[in-house]
């Protein structure tokens, strides 16, 4: 058993997860996370609480943010969106093809990395020249990809939740065109992408399910018996485990649970009883 809270640096953003330690914060609580550049100030969302699997390895929550803490990170916020405007300002200037998606600040080392998309790659060394000149720091600039931009902006998925990607997922994971195809989903790009553009992250999700069900529930075409009859299978509905029978009289169609199908005899005993018909 140990303990667990949950933190996140920006409003319904990324959730990172904390050893509580010695701390009993709230929700809403303003705290500090340990970083590589010190104690960061974010945002209690899962107050501690016991989990019943082993967690460690966690970061330590540094204790509760006090006036100093609060203070140092309104300042940053406003140097960061200050450099934001200033950043947008000089691409138009210099008439460069790119979108300016997030800005980080290292105040120890006054340090500003600004993240961009491009359609391509970009020639931004008179850029970084301006930018280092009128803010009076070191500038680093860094390209990202359609997922990355999508995670570090946010959003709200065709599920209707917050973005996958912008609150739980570490790490993206390559997902393919035969994933949908085995969820039986229609390959149609506006249908299963993403905000990012790119093919969903949770087509992955359930894909080891679908397989499993598509040898274990009887095929496409078929022929079954049913409690109402003899039929042909002609669809198949993994989430709720049933088929759809057009059955033979009269071709009326009827949705049965998998397991009251009889597909072959002797693979239906096997996939739900265990045993086979001699």
């Amino acid at each position: 058993m140990g303990m667990i809270m949950a933190v996140s640096f920006t409003r319904y953003g990324r959730l990172y997860y904390l050893d509580p330690g010695a701390h009993s914060p709230k929700v809403g609580d303003k705290v500090l996370v340990p970083t590589d550049s010190g104690p960061e100030v974010a945002e209690c969302v899962w107050a501690p609480q016991w989990v019943s699997e082993e967690v460690g390895d966690l970061p330590v929550c540094a204790g509760i943010a006090g006036d100093e803490h609060l203070a140092r990170d309104e300042i940053n916020r406003r140097r960061r969106a200050e450099v934001r405007s200033v950043s947008k300002r000089l691409i138009r200037r210099h008439e460069l093809p790119m979108k300016v998606i997030a800005v980080d600040y290292l105040d120890k080392d006054n340090v500003f990395t600004v993240y961009f998309s491009a359609p391509s790659r970009v020639d931004f060394r008179a850029l970084v020249r301006d930018l280092a000149r009128n803010l009076r720091a070191r500038v680093e600039l860094r390209q990202i990809g359609p997922r990355d931009e999508a995670r570090l902006q946010g959003g709200i998925g065709p599920c209707g939740r917050d973005l996958c990607c912008a609150t739980f997922l570490k790490e993206f994971e390559p997902v393919s065109v035969r994933m949908a195809k085995d969820q039986d989903l229609p390959v149609n790009p506006l249908r299963i992408a993403g905000a990012c553009g790119r093919l969903m992250c949770c087509l992955k999700y359930e894909h080891p399910l679908y397989m499993k069900a598509h040898e274990e529930m009887p095929k496409v075409g078929e022929r079954v018996g049913t409690p109402e009859g003899e039929g042909t299978v002609v669809g198949r509905n993994v989430p709720s485990d049933t088929v759809t029978v057009r059955l033979d009289d009269g071709g009326r169609r009827c949705a049965c649970p998998s397991a009251s199908v009889c597909s072959p005899r002797r693979q239906h005993d096997a996939v739900y009883s265990g045993g086979t018909e001699a």
